[in-house]
């Protein structure tokens, strides 16, 4: 097969505890799954449609590895069906979480991109010993750059920047730190928008001319900006309190992991400064933000 996952049809992945109401998705006919681990986390994917298995080795967390059991923590289960919305299961596809219907849509593309989605920031608010922001990440001169911020702040912008300007890359959405507030790379391919912003096409590091990093860096800068047009980045240093409540306000398990996070985030404040100011253009900053870098080292 040429998806070379490690496939399973006799033994699909099952949840390793009860859920109610489960028994009705399970009654809906699956033809293969595979269960994986990320970051100590167990999750399993189950299709109705063999060939479905082909669409997923791109969609699936960073770091995954391929597992023999086939308990898991979390149970995703996609129908991959026709292209009419009627609302019936097998004419159109619909991705559930364990018992609960994420999407129902005539779009298989729009479904995956669901099921990549979920799949990964369960993984980040689940992961045993690591501690995942919603930041970009890159590594210059051994030292890594973290950029804290949600979804649409211009993070992947800057990160592909700094890539182009010879930085590895780390990750455009996840710094995974651990508990002495180091950065582990997620170096999925970057989710930058078409020119028209209507889309995100994905591209590969090494399509930016950049690399991957391939082991943990110490942070050695934390930036905290949003892009404003017109804008020119003249940032402030703040304090490490203040550092990291900008960080804890993008962690994700904040709530369920308070005493590791804010740990991992002290450790990180308490080496590296942080700065933070409105931006412009990240092709504008980045010569600017290099250039702050080696006058903070001085």
């Amino acid at each position: 097969m040429s998806h070379g996952l490690n496939v399973s049809v006799s033994n699909l992945p099952r949840l390793k505890r009860n859920i109610a109401s489960i028994e009705e998705v399970d009654a809906l006919g699956w033809a293969a799954g595979l269960s994986f681990t990320a970051y100590g986390v167990r999750v399993g994917i189950r299709v109705n449609d063999l060939r479905a298995l082909d669409l997923l080795p791109e969609r699936l967390p960073f770091g995954w590895k391929a597992s023999a059991s086939p308990l898991v923590d979390r149970l995703y289960s996609l129908v991959v069906g026709g292209d009419e919305p009627d609302g019936k299961v097998g004419s159109s596809n619909v991705l559930y979480s364990d018992a609960t219907e994420l999407i129902r849509t005539a779009d298989t593309g729009e479904a995956l991109e669901a099921l990549e989605s979920h799949m990964q920031l369960y993984v980040a608010e689940m992961a045993r010993d690591k501690v995942f922001v919603h930041a970009g990440a890159v590594g210059w001169r051994g030292k890594a750059i973290v950029i804290p911020g949600r979804s649409n702040t211009g993070k992947t912008t800057l990160v592909a920047e700094l890539v182009r300007a010879g930085a590895t890359y780390y990750s455009d959405e996840y710094a995974v730190l651990d508990m002495r507030g180091r950065v582990y790379p997620f170096a999925r391919p970057l989710a930058i928008r078409s020119d028209d912003g209507s889309r995100l096409q994905k591209h590969s590091v090494e399509t930016l001319g950049g690399r991957a990093g391939a082991g943990p860096l110490p942070v050695g800068l934390v930036i905290v900006s949003t892009y404003r047009a017109g804008a020119r980045w003249r940032p402030r240093l703040i304090s490490p309190g203040k550092g990291a409540l900008e960080l804890l306000d993008n962690s994700v398990p904040a709530q369920r992991r308070p005493e590791a996070v804010l740990a991992a985030l002290h450790a990180v404040v308490s080496r590296a400064p942080v700065l933070k100011g409105a931006r412009g253009e990240a092709g504008d900053m980045v010569p600017r933000l290099l250039a702050r870098w080696v006058s903070l080292k001085e």
